[in-house]
């Protein structure tokens, strides 16, 4: 029997009053490779949002639970501690702090250990070849000058180099061209293991080719509408959400 990582129950939540999530139901078990599409606006980040704990984002009902433990009033850097990670859609940038810098300070917050300076920098820089992005981005100031691909990379990077329990990618492969989705498709591949587990926001399907995909979910008007499995990723790109949205209403 699959180990339950993640359970989301009848939640609810509101930005900036007005109400978004209208009763989301999710569970994903390790080693699980879960799929959220749907039209824009439909609230698929605001539930990768609140999984992570954004204080911008207001639960008003249902719960959040991670490895058992009910983390609905948790802050966003005790989830990162318990194996929660989220690349942005668009990441912020960070002047004054490095890449490496920061990277370092992550892992040491979340192992308790004290890094040693230059395996860890070795080890970076051999992530960073992997994803095809120079190592000399590690001592520039976190994304401040990248290009939008170079940014998206960054996630990927700091995802291998975290390696949380749960990842969740918000349209990571936005804005990206052929070659750069191959690139951050083969370092998600690369991340996936049978002890963690993924969720993906995607609009363009061609990351996940080289994925194995357990569930895709259809996200509309606040509710998962419909729940598959990888077939549904095809019948999407050839039809579109307008049926499934009829179906749901």
């Amino acid at each position: 029997m699959s180990e339950e990582l993640l359970r989301v129950e009848n939640l609810h939540a509101d930005v900036e009053e007005k109400e978004i999530l209208k009763g989301i139901n999710l569970v994903v078990n390790k080693g699980e490779t879960h799929v959220l599409m749907g039209p824009n606006g439909a609230g698929k980040s605001t539930l990768d949002n609140c999984i992570m704990g954004n204080p911008e984002y207001k639960v008003t009902e249902g719960k959040i639970l991670f490895k058992g433990e009910d983390i609905t009033k948790q802050k966003a850097d005790a989830r990162a501690r318990k194996g929660i990670f989220l690349s942005f859609q668009a990441p912020q940038e960070v002047p004054g702090v490095t890449m490496e810098d920061f990277l370092r300070v992550c892992k040491k917050n979340l192992t308790g250990e004290n890094i040693r300076y230059f395996a860890f920098h070795k080890e970076l820089a051999a992530t960073m070849k992997a994803l095809d992005m120079d190592d000399s981005y590690a001592s520039r100031y976190l994304n401040v000058g990248f290009s939008g691909g170079e940014k998206k990379k960054a996630e990927i990077v700091q995802m291998l180099t975290l390696n949380p329990a749960f990842a969740m990618l918000d349209e990571t492969d936005s804005g990206l061209d052929v070659d750069a989705v191959r690139v951050v498709s083969e370092g998600i591949r690369r991340f996936k293991t049978d002890e963690n587990s993924l969720l993906i926001i995607t609009h363009n399907t061609k990351i996940l080719e080289d994925l194995k995909v357990d569930f895709v979910h259809v996200l509309y008007d606040g509710k998962i509408i419909r729940t598959g499995g990888p077939e549904l990723v095809d019948y999407i790109n050839e039809n579109g959400f307008a049926e499934l949205i009829r179906e749901g209403e």
